[in-house]
């Protein structure tokens, strides 16, 4: 298989492969295969968030909850950040 970059890519994948002394093509594959093993993490998450929903071991929330405790946890967070 043959893999085109643009410029500003194959740029960056050059100096990375420079820096670190490994092969470009190692680097694209490494790349790929973490690209891949996190789809794949992810793709498993979200099927057993579905399958706890379809349960019923989890009860859903409208966005506007969500997002309500989302910034109340942002701001908790905020809270115990500030210097006294």
């Amino acid at each position: 298989m043959e893999v085109h970059f643009k410029p500003d890519v194959q740029a960056k994948l050059d100096q990375m492969a420079r820096e670190s002394g490994r092969p470009s093509d190692e680097l694209v594959e490494d790349a790929v295969i973490g690209y891949f093993d996190e789809l794949a993490h992810t793709r498993e998450m979200i099927d057993r968030r579905f399958d706890d929903l379809e349960s019923r071991r989890v009860k859903p929330i409208d966005g506007e909850e969500a997002y309500r405790r989302l910034m109340e946890k942002t701001d908790a967070q905020r809270q115990r950040r500030r210097p006294a």
